[in-house]
């Protein structure tokens, strides 16, 4: 395996000192889904301690699909990434989604709860059971 030398070395430590930047990443990960990039706005927010932050992005209505992705799928996984990042500064981040008219708000967690919304129940019954058959002998 060959190692990179132009990157220097630096401890752990360092690491922890240092707050990631959250916008540079964000913007990193999203804007290869938009059509239009410069319709991305990013606002980063640290709490007073700096162990909580909060990330506020919005864009066109109609790039939402792809940046959501099926299932949810793109957007999860820039979560992961963004509480990875977050977790190794020692911090939680939260991602909140908005349109770019200033519309609704996708809350997304980055330090791991998720809002979802859940189905009903079925009211539908489940189909009877088939009596078991005896053997005779």
């Amino acid at each position: 395996m060959s190692s990179n030398k132009s990157v220097p070395e630096t401890p752990s430590s360092s690491l922890q000192n240092t707050s990631p930047d959250y916008v540079g990443l964000v913007r990193f990960l999203i804007e290869p889904f938009l059509e239009s990039p410069e319709r991305l706005s990013i606002h980063c927010e640290r709490s007073n301690a700096g162990e909580r932050v909060w990330i506020r992005l919005a864009f066109e209505g109609a790039d939402k699909g792809r940046v959501f992705g099926r299932g949810g799928r793109n957007i999860q996984a820039i979560r992961a990434v963004i509480q990875a990042v977050a977790l190794a500064a020692g911090q939680s981040a939260h991602l909140d989604i908005y349109d770019s008219s200033g519309g609704t708000s996708h809350r997304e967690s980055s330090s791991g709860s998720q809002s979802s919304e859940r189905r009903p129940p079925s009211t539908r019954p489940s189909p009877p059971k088939p009596a078991p058959k005896f053997r005779t002998e």
